[in-house]
């Protein structure tokens, strides 16, 4: 290797740490919360809800807050930028309801952190869409073209699904879709290049990549259109859910917030704001 390419290289290095250092501010910044020492306190009637940006915080405080502050509650939003301090914010008491993931990613979570959260009812969700980049339609996409995914592991799946359907890759006949990764790989029809990275940073991606697989609620946050994606996922297992904690499934606060979110009122608020949604089974 000669020093120019030596120097290249180091250039390189140095600017994907200032890319991460820069990410990992940002994901701090929306992880700027305070911690209680107890759980929810009824006799104040205060809700603290954790949602990430974008839809589930339209939900929070044009949807579900008025409603709820008609029953006597009051509401405190906090927004994230990643989908870790959700659920630890919630454990730990900071939180008392978080709405930003479907089930199985809530259940690998808490399994691998030890943490006694549970669903309390489902939500409308935004699919998750294969969105144009650099290419502005799927015949445009040539052998050895790049697409940014999710790099948390069951969207990362999910991604993954979404491009086996498009034939683009082979997926092992063994694998679990819900749980499958590029290990499981069998055949790179495309020769894509996939690059992984939080979910948050996927919308501002697109200027580098071929196309980019975005959560609905990162892409309407980042004022993307959902009818914009050129492809989604056709599986329905990933409604997404409001959650809290395993203690708290009896207890008032919850019950009620559960009621809301059951109610005509939330559903019609909902299926006009919400255009291009997935929503719960029950609903129907």
């Amino acid at each position: 290797m000669s020093i120019n390419e030596t120097k290249n290289e180091i250039v390189a290095v140095t600017k994907f740490a200032l890319k991460l250092a820069i990410i990992a501010a940002v994901v701090l910044i929306g992880a700027n919360f305070t911690k209680k020492s107890h759980a929810y306190d009824e006799k104040n009637k205060v809700i603290t809800i954790g949602t990430t940006v974008g839809d589930f915080s339209i939900l929070v405080n044009q949807g579900l807050k008025p409603e709820l502050e008609k029953r006597g509650y009051k509401i405190k939003h906090i927004e994230f930028t990643d989908y870790v301090r959700p659920n630890i914010a919630l454990s730990e008491g900071a939180l008392d309801v978080n709405i930003f993931q479907h089930k199985p990613y809530l259940d690998e979570f808490a399994k691998e952190k030890n943490l006694q959260l549970s669903v309390l009812a489902p939500v409308p969700t935004a699919p998750l869409g294969l969105y144009p980049g650099k290419l502005k339609t799927l015949a445009d996409f040539k052998e050895g073209g790049s697409v940014a995914i999710p790099n948390d592991p069951t969207n990362l799946a999910r991604a993954l699904v979404i491009f086996h359907e498009l034939g683009w890759i082979k997926l092992a006949k063994s694998v679990n879709p819900l749980k499958a990764s590029v290990k499981d790989i069998e055949k790179n029809l495309k020769n894509i290049k996939i690059v992984q990275l939080e979910a948050a940073q996927l919308p501002r991606s697109l200027t580098d990549v071929d196309f980019a697989v975005i959560n609905g609620n990162y892409a309407t946050a980042s004022g993307i259109a959902i009818a914009s994606a050129l492809a989604r996922e056709k599986n329905d297992n990933y409604i997404n859910y409001a959650v809290v904690r395993s203690t708290d499934l009896k207890v008032g606060f919850a019950k009620d917030f559960a009621d809301v979110l059951r109610s005509l009122t939330l559903k019609t608020f909902a299926k006009n704001r919400f255009k291009g949604y997935k929503f719960p089974a029950e609903w129907k």
